[in-house]
């Protein structure tokens, strides 16, 4: 026992580790910046081809390999704790991909199967990161021509964003439960209804009903009282309560997926004094007020200048003379981007110019060219996050499409078309969305990458080129 605490209290090796430097211009080891996986078992990946979590079953499912987040800001990650890719050479040595002379990474086209190829010296060295065995990379590019198309007319990035964003969903959805996690690292690898209502709506959006139908299925077995996120079994979480907006994403999604329930939200349901999509204090929020459906007309059923004479309680509640903001009452918290979500997916066109007026004012406020922040009150620092980016797109893409004011129209289109520029910045060379980047540098700062951002991308090019078949 004395030996013991000697060593802990020493700092050895396994006790205190340190994550091995990464090479110039990549990050370094044991973050993880690729998924690979087809809804079974699921896995992230780092720049040097480690996997760095595993789970299964389903991407929501136990870890079989976990890096704790903390550990990986601080930079104390163990190399026994991950499955790391070596290179053996002809010289006899095992070495690790870091300490390659160059590091190359990329998906097998139209796959989840990523290759990773380091030189040392003059030896290549190739591993192939895939779950599922030799068949998947004809699975996924058979699953993937089942997409409905975007239109003729959209540009080649915007069909690679999408066909990317489709399989970052296969990747993150358990295609036996429907069980969509946030990202695949630990304490995102969880469910949250908001964020898989929007995987929900983007799968239906893109031709895949059956998928859609089960995330809509599973979300409408959840207690969404009892917290604000699940494990992939459908138990809560626990330490974060119930947020407000939670009934309404799922009602949105059960409509999405055209399951027969359509998702009236019970009228029992509490938004007030709940947490929104920012998880901090409880409140009475935009968001959740949007969501919730419950206060003032059903303006969805009104349509033109009938819909526009209408007053939205929500405007007089939120309503300043600059826009939509983020609490109750409270002039001063800022406008939120929330406000989109009453154009899409929760449709109240009483509240079109407010909402209008509120996104251009925080597009033209934003100080980065990889997006927007939340909320114009935000604490959370001046990193872009792409979820935001990405969902206020598709808002002025719809906006654009339903008003009969040509100059308008246009001016909301040229505003869409500005935020998914930003969005295409701010992908990692691989297509992927973090949850959030470096304002300056477009660098990943969070989880890489996020179903929320890559579902409300789908939609926000759905909107923009909305295909048909034939297209």
């Amino acid at each position: 026992m004395v030996a013991l605490l000697v060593v802990v209290l020493s700092g050895g090796d396994q006790d205190d580790p340190r994550t091995p430097a990464g090479l110039p211009g990549l990050p370094r080891p044991f973050l993880g910046v690729a998924v690979v996986g087809n809804g079974g078992r699921t896995a992230a990946v780092d720049a040097y081809g480690d996997v760095v979590d595993l789970r299964a079953p389903g991407p929501a499912g136990r870890a079989l390999v976990t890096v704790s987040a903390k550990r990986q800001v601080a930079g104390t990650v163990a190399v026994k704790d991950v499955i790391v890719a070596r290179a053996h050479l002809r010289d006899g040595r095992t070495l690790p991909f870091w300490r390659a002379d160059w590091v190359r990474q990329r998906y097998l086209p139209g796959t989840n199967v990523l290759r990773t190829a380091a030189r040392f010296g003059n030896e290549k060295r190739v591993v192939m990161r895939q779950i599922g065995g030799p068949g998947t990379a004809a699975f996924d590019r058979r699953w993937l021509t089942q997409a409905r198309p975007l239109s003729a007319g959209a540009p080649t990035w915007a069909r690679a964003m999408y066909r990317r964003s489709l399989l970052v969903l296969r990747a993150l959805t358990d295609r036996h439960t429907g069980a969509v996690a946030a990202g695949a690292r630990e304490g995102w690898a969880y469910v949250w209804p908001r964020d898989s209502s929007a995987v929900a709506m983007a799968l239906a959006a893109a031709g895949y009903g059956q998928e859609a139908g089960r995330v809509g299925r599973f979300l409408s077995g959840l207690d969404l009282n009892a917290a604000a996120r699940f494990r992939g079994t459908g138990a809560p979480v626990p330490a974060r309560y119930a947020q407000g907006d939670a009934a309404g994403w799922v009602a949105a999604a059960a409509r999405a997926a055209g399951l027969q329930r359509d998702g009236e939200i019970d009228g029992g349901w509490r938004w007030r004094s709940r947490a929104d999509y920012q998880e901090g204090d409880a409140g009475d929020y935009l968001g959740n007020a949007i969501a919730s459906s419950l206060d003032g007309p059903k303006t969805h059923l009104y349509r033109g200048e009938a819909a526009r004479r209408l007053e939205d309680p929500i405007a007089s509640a939120f309503g300043t003379p600059g826009g939509l903001v983020r609490a109750s009452g409270d002039p001063g918290s800022g406008l939120d981007s929330a406000a989109a979500w009453a154009v899409r997916p929760f449709s109240r066109p009483a509240l079109f110019p407010a909402v209008r007026h509120t996104l251009l004012r925080l597009i033209a406020q934003r100080e980065s060219r990889f997006g927007i922040v939340p909320s114009e009150d935000w604490h959370g620092g001046e990193d872009p996050w792409t979820a935001p980016t990405a969902w206020t797109a598709w808002a002025l893409a719809a906006l654009s499409r339903e008003g009969d004011d040509g100059r308008r129209a246009g001016g909301d289109r040229h505003a869409a078309l500005s935020l998914v520029a930003d969005l295409r910045r701010a992908a990692t060379p691989l297509g992927l969305l973090p949850e959030r980047v470096d304002a300056r540098t477009g660098l990943p700062t969070s989880t890489t990458p996020l179903a929320w951002s890559h579902a409300f991308a789908i939609l926000a090019l759905r909107e923009l080129w909305p295909g048909r078949a034939g297209d």
